[in-house]
């Protein structure tokens, strides 16, 4: 038995996909990844955690993202939080550009970037 995973980037030959039988995984819900990211960071403050995985969900669903971040890239986005010892309230977005704290982490396309920054601009213009 021969296990491989995918993260959908690229497209697997007719042939090679007949031969295999599917799982599906599912995105962890916010309780899951809570759950996840307190077995990678033992000691990370609940209300650290709560903001940021409001926040991460919330730039996850925004609607035109090439690449959506994924739990490894939250960890990674943490994982700089908790080096710069941010506190929740740092967490709220840069009043210039709108964009998270150290967002490098989550957002991975310079595409993703523009469009982040055009609907935070157009929702600052809202407000």
């Amino acid at each position: 038995m021969v296990i491989i995973t995918s993260n959908n980037e690229k497209e697997l030959p007719d042939a090679f996909l007949r031969r295999c039988f599917f799982h599906y995984i599912r995105f962890p819900d916010p309780e899951t990844l809570a759950a996840i990211v307190r077995l990678h960071f033992p000691g990370i403050k609940e209300q650290l955690l709560t903001a940021a995985l409001t926040q991460f969900f919330e730039l996850r669903a925004m609607p035109g993202l090439k690449k959506r971040p994924s739990t490894s890239e939250v960890l990674d986005w943490l994982r700089l939080l908790l080096a710069e010892d941010l506190a929740p309230e740092d967490l709220r977005a840069d009043a210039k550009t709108a964009l998270p704290r150290l967002y490098g982490a989550l957002l991975k396309t310079e595409q993703d970037v523009q469009l982040f920054e055009r609907l935070a601009f157009i929702a600052r213009g809202e407000r």
